[in-house]
């Protein structure tokens, strides 16, 4: 995947992030997951409760799965305030579908950096 291919997925991350529901936070993210489907983008979603949140990455990844995807190819993630890194919960959900070697493209407004996903999680629960 080249770099212009990332940055086109990133696009896509930063414009689902505009429909970021973060009244809590007030931190928007988006997150957009390239699959042998297709892309898949997703926001934020929290809720006073705090566990019933649902971040970007998971929303983006659930839509693929709900949708066939089952081979995550490359990742991205937005948001303007600061550099977004996927969470833990996310990371493990991702790791169902997502090799080692796929990368993540993380971006704000001012940065961006590209670790592979092993990068962001070398150890995934395998049950």
């Amino acid at each position: 995947m080249d770099r212009a291919d990332l940055i086109k997925l990133s696009a896509a991350a930063k414009e689902a992030s505009k429909s970021s529901y973060s009244p809590y936070s007030n931190y928007a993210v988006g997150a957009a997951v390239l699959t042998e489907k297709g892309v898949f983008t997703g926001t934020n979603v929290e809720n006073s409760s705090y566990g019933a949140t649902m971040c970007a990455e998971r929303v983006a990844l659930f839509k693929a799965v709900s949708e066939g995807a089952r081979q995550v190819v490359a990742i991205a993630v937005y948001a303007e305030k600061s550099l977004p890194y996927p969470c833990g919960m996310c990371l493990q959900a991702l790791s169902e579908f997502t090799a080692a070697d796929v990368p993540v493209f993380l971006s704000s407004g001012a940065e961006e950096r590209v670790p592979t996903f092993k990068d962001l999680f070398p150890h995934p629960f395998k049950g």
